[in-house]
C-alpha cells in the first residue's frame, strides 16, 4: 500500500529496514468489580467541555474543478494524466465536485454537529504557475467557503500545502529547489493577506514526509521521481519552508495561531538486540522528529545521518538553523498505525549510508486498505509527542479508516467496522487527554469519500458516502451518524 512503501522506502535512508504494521492486542486494566470498570469507562470516555469535534479533507482529493476559473496544473494534475500512476486509472478531475458543492458539504457538517473543518488550499487554484500573478477566482472560491462555513458556525481550518504543488514549479526544481521555499512564503503572505481577518489557525504543510519520501524517492506520487539525493534536499527545502512561511503568516495584520501537521507512529523494535533497538529509535526519529526538531529546536535529530555528511547530502548552508525555526503555536498530528523495525545494514544506494529495509509478513486483522490496527499506538505516540514538545497544544488533523462498504438495497451503508475502528481509537484518545496530553480538537479522515492518490477511488476512508458514478450524490453512512452522537454527547457512544 501507499503509506507502507512509504516508510519501508524511508527507513532504508536510517538505517533501519521495518517489518509490516505489526497488530497488538490492547492490553485492559483489571478493575476490581463492574462498578468500578463503568466509573473509569465513564471518565475515560468523556472530553473537555471545550474540545472541538470536525472532519478533514484536502484540496485535489475532493475539488475536482481542475482547469476551471483559471486554476493553474498541479504535479498530481500531471501525475494523475499518466497512464499506468493510478491504481484504478481514474485522476482528481472532478473528484467529489467541491468546489461546486461546497455549501452541500458544509450544510452536512452542520447537519452532523461538526464545529471544526480542516481542508486544503490549491496553490495553483491561487497562483497557477506557483509565482507571480494571482487569480482572483480561486481566491474568491476560498473566501466563499470560509465565509459559508464561518456562518455555519465551524471553525475554518486551512493546511497551505497539501502535496499539490504547481506544475510550473516542479519544472523549476520542485522541492529539492531552496527556491521552493521562497514561493511558499509568497504564497503564505497571499493567503494571509487574503484570509487573515477570517482565519484563526492556519497549518502550513501536511505530512511533508510522504510527499518528499513517495514524490522524490519512491516515485509512486507526484511528481513521480526516485532520486534519493533530492529526497534529502527536498526535506531541507521544506523545513526552510515551513519556518519562513510561519514568519510570513504571523506577520499579518491579524496574528493567527500557526503550526504544522506531521504523520506518527510509535516505532517498535522487531527483537530485543541492540541493533533493533537503535534501529527503532533512528526510524522514530526521521518519521516523527525530521520536521518538527527543525522548528522548534533549529537542528535535525541526531543519529539519522551521518555526521560528517549531512550538511552536504541536505545543502545546509550558513543561517539555514535560524530560518527553519519557527516557534510553532500548536501541532497537527496524524495517526493511522504503529511499526515494527528491525536493522538491516545492507547498501540501499542512498548516498552516505549502507541501509537496505526488508518486511516480514503481518497480522490478519488490517483494514480494507491493507493497514494493521492498533488503537493503543495512539495513546503512545501522543504521550510521546507531548512531552517531546513539552505539551505544546496538539490537534488531531487526521485520523480515520479505510472500509469500502456499499449501500444497501435501500441506500443505506452499514460500515461496523469503521465505528468500531473508531470507538477503540476514539477511547485512546481521551485516555490521553485524561492523562494530560493537551489535545483541543479532532478531525476525522475523512468527510467524504475521495480520491485517495496513487488507490484512486478505490478506498474509501469518508463518513459520507459518495457515488462516483451518480453526480457525486451523497449518503452519510451509519459511522457519520455515530460520530453525530459521539459530537452531541462529547464522549465515546
Amino acid at each position: 500500500m501507499q503509506r507502507r512503501e512509504i516508510l519501508r522506502l524511508a527507513l532504508a535512508l536510517t538505517g533501519s529496514s521495518m517489518l509490516s504494521r505489526s497488530r497488538f492486542g490492547l492490553a485492559e486494566a483489571a478493575l476490581g468489580n463492574a462498578a468500578t470498570a463503568a466509573a473509569t469507562n465513564l471518565v475515560s470516555d468523556a472530553f473537555p467541555k471545550d474540545f472541538l469535534w470536525g472532519s478533514a479533507t484536502a484540496a485535489y482529493q475532493v475539488e475536482g474543478a481542475w482547469n476551471t476559473d483559471g486554476r493553474g496544473e498541479s504535479i498530481w494534475d500531471r501525475f494523475a494524466h499518466t497512464p499506468g500512476k493510478i491504481k484504478d486509472k481514474s485522476n482528481g478531475d472532478v473528484a467529489c465536485d467541491s468546489y461546486h458543492r461546497y455549501q452541500e458539504d458544509i450544510d452536512l457538517m452542520r447537519q452532523l454537529g461538526m464545529k471544526t473543518y480542516r481542508f486544503s488550499i490549491s496553490w495553483s487554484r491561487v497562483q497557477p504557475d506557483g509565482r507571480g500573478a494571482i487569480n482572483s477566482k480561486g481566491l474568491d472560491y476560498y473566501k466563499r467557503v470560509t465565509d459559508a462555513l464561518l456562518e455555519a458556525g465551524i471553525r475554518p481550518f486551512p493546511t497551505l500545502y497539501h502535496w499539490d504543488l504547481p506544475q510550473a514549479l516542479e519544472d523549476a526544481g520542485g522541492w529539492p529547489n531552496r527556491d521552493t521555499a521562497e514561493r511558499l512564503a509568497d504564497y503564505a503572505k497571499i493567503m494571509a493577506d487574503s484570509l487573515g481577518d477570517r482565519i484563526g489557525q492556519w497549518s502550513i504543510f501536511n505530512e511533508p514526509k510522504t510527499f518528499t519520501h513517495v514524490g522524490y524517492w519512491q516515485g509512486t506520487h507526484a511528481p513521480g521521481r526516485k532520486d534519493p539525493l533530492a529526497l534529502l534536499r527536498a526535506t531541507h527545502t521544506v523545513n526552510l519552508a515551513q519556518g519562513m512561511a510561519f514568519r510570513a503568516l504571523k506577520a499579518a495584520s491579524a496574528k493567527p495561531q500557526v503550526g504544522g501537521v506531521i504523520d506518527v507512529a510509535p516505532m517498535n523494535p522487531a527483537t530485543n538486540s541492540a541493533a533493533d533497538k537503535a534501529a527503532a529509535q533512528r526510524w522514530y526519529k526521521f518519521l516523527n522528529l525530521w520536521f518538527l526538531d527543525p522548528a522548534l529546536k533549529g537542528s535535525y535529530p541526531e543519529g539519522v545521518l551521518p555526521p560528517a555528511q549531512q550538511a552536504q547530502l541536505l545543502g545546509l548552508r550558513d543561517g539555514d538553523e535560524k530560518i527553519m525555526r519557527a516557534p510553532l503555536d500548536f501541532i497537527g498530528l496524524n495517526y493511522y498505525s504503529p511499526w515494527i523495525v528491525r536493522d538491516a545494514p545492507q547498501g540501499n544506494g542512498v548516498p552516505g549510508l549502507n541501509t537496505k529495509s526488508d518486511w516480514a509478513a503481518g497480522p490478519d486483522e488490517k483494514t480494507d486498505n491493507g493497514w494493521d490496527i492498533y488503537p493503543k499506538g495512539f495513546y503512545d505516540i501522543l504521550k510521546d509527542i507531548a512531552a517531546h514538545t513539552n505539551n505544546l497544544p496538539i490537534e488531531i488533523t487526521e485520523n480515520g479508516a479505510a472500509y469500502n462498504s456499499l449501500p444497501d438495497s435501500h441506500g443505506h451503508v452499514h460500515d461496523r467496522k469503521r465505528i468500531v475502528w473508531l470507538q477503540k481509537h476514539l477511547r485512546e484518545l481521551a485516555r490521553a487527554i485524561h492523562d494530560g496530553v493537551p489535545v483541543r480538537a479532532y478531525h476525522c479522515w475523512s468527510l467524504l469519500d475521495n480520491f485517495e492518490w496513487g488507490e484512486g477511488y478505490s478506498q474509501r476512508f469518508g463518513l459520507v458516502y459518495v457515488d462516483f458514478k451518480n453526480r457525486q450524490q451523497r449518503t452519510v453512512k451509519d459511522s457519520g451518524e455515530w460520530f453525530a452522537k459521539v459530537i452531541a454527547a462529547n464522549r465515546v457512544v
